[in-house]
């Protein structure tokens, strides 16, 4: 079709069509924008040395968060290492710090600018570093469904409850909303708490948390769950099975978590006999139905540790980790695999690398601010109001 064609039909392309061909930008979007700046050839010699003579030059003034799923390049110049959760709370401890640079990703940054004080400037090296499992809750979404649950007679019943992985726009809704945040520890805790509030929860975004938390940890049904689809009209659902429903599951999932199958486990069972089968709850529910062991990030560090000398796991979470922790006890005799044959990074989270970190030190070590994460006062408001419910949690 030719231009002139093109013009006559009147056809205008959609701001993620244009976001997509790299022709608009959104900062509010998890999809990431364009990092400006000329960043160091990957091949540079010296990346290693520049970071650490910038990192040196900033001293106290800089503060550097690692996610565990962070690269090994990337890690080696954190400060402290941890979950989203633990390294916003982290920053938070450091007023000292200006700049907190978090090698996360964009929600992660968020939660850090939500929980520290104004005077400290949150950087994030690479803004394309999003998560696409916190892109697929909208806030005009999450506000269609809920005019969809008071449409159907039960808003009033219904408290949401939204993963620490979401933007900070769905933990202000989640706030305005008399609702709380959850991590992937103490997801459990959250909903006891939630269904103490209300008769339903509505579980953001991630649906495999939620249903698993629901049915493994709490003895609800698979049939207590309905999964609501923002990309169809009232979520797919009829007004009669949001009644009937304990569990509202966000169609969302992780892009890493949600590739681990049955037949993983299956094969890595035939594979390794007397293998352990440790996975993250963001995982399928067959998946972790089938494993022996479910647990956070930290959980999952914390089993590897303690483990004997001589056991075998396999692991269902993000390779980077599980190579870090592979390498770690080899020295103790503890055979750990990935869970799936597919290599499997977090390719959001895998933007930030070295040459990304250099650039972002060198130009804070000369008193230029980069990639400032900044959340509005009033999404602030009511995203800190919900955290500050999840930090209140027996």
């Amino acid at each position: 079709m030719t231009t002139a064609q093109t013009q006559e039909l009147d056809v205008q392309p959609t701001p993620l069509a244009l976001l997509l061909l790299g022709r608009e930008a959104d900062p509010r979007s998890e999809r990431g924008v364009e990092c400006p700046g000329d960043l160091p050839s990957p091949s540079d010699p010296d990346l290693v040395a520049r970071a650490r003579a910038a990192k040196e030059k900033l001293g106290d003034k800089v503060f550097v968060l690692g996610h565990h799923y962070q690269r090994d390049e990337v890690i080696q110049f954190a400060d402290v290492t941890g979950d989203s959760f633990k390294l916003a709370k982290d920053a938070a401890a450091r007023p000292e710090a200006e700049y907190i640079v978090f090698c996360g990703v964009h929600f992660m940054a968020e939660s850090a600018d939500i929980l520290t004080s104004d005077d400290q400037k949150v950087v994030l090296p690479d803004l394309a570093a999003g998560c696409s499992m916190a892109d697929m809750a909208t806030a005009e979404q999450v506000a269609e469904c809920w005019d969809a649950l008071t449409e159907a007679g039960i808003a009033e019943q219904v408290v949401p409850v939204s993963y620490m992985n979401s933007s900070a726009d769905i933990k202000a809704f989640t706030g305005k909303h008399g609702g709380t945040i959850c991590t992937s520890s103490n997801a459990k805790r959250a909903l006891d708490w939630a269904f103490e509030q209300g008769e339903k929860v509505l579980f953001l975004p991630d649906q495999h948390l939620g249903r698993n938390t629901a049915v493994r940890d709490m003895g609800m049904t698979l049939e207590d769950c309905v999964v609501y689809n923002p990309h169809r009209p009232n979520g797919g659902l009829t007004a009669e099975e949001l009644r009937g429903a304990k569990m509202i599951l966000w169609r969302g999932h992780c892009s890493v978590h949600g590739r681990f199958s049955l037949d993983s486990v299956n094969d890595v069972r035939e594979r390794i006999p007397g293998v352990n089968v440790l996975v993250h709850p963001e995982c399928k529910h067959e998946v972790v139905a089938a494993a022996d062991y479910v647990g956070s990030t930290e959980y999952i560090i914390k089993a590897l540790k303690a483990a004997p000398a001589g056991s075998k796991w396999a692991i269902g979470t993000e390779l980077n980790l599980v190579r870090r922790l592979a390498n770690r006890f080899a020295a103790e005799d503890k055979e750990i695999v990935f869970l799936d044959k597919t290599v499997c990074f977090c390719s959001t989270m895998n933007r930030i690398d070295l040459p990304h970190l250099v650039w972002t030190l060198e130009s804070l070590a000369e008193g230029t601010l980069v990639n400032r994460i900044e959340v509005d006062k009033e999404t602030e408001a009511f995203a800190k109001l919900a955290l500050e419910r999840m930090l209140a949690l027996p």
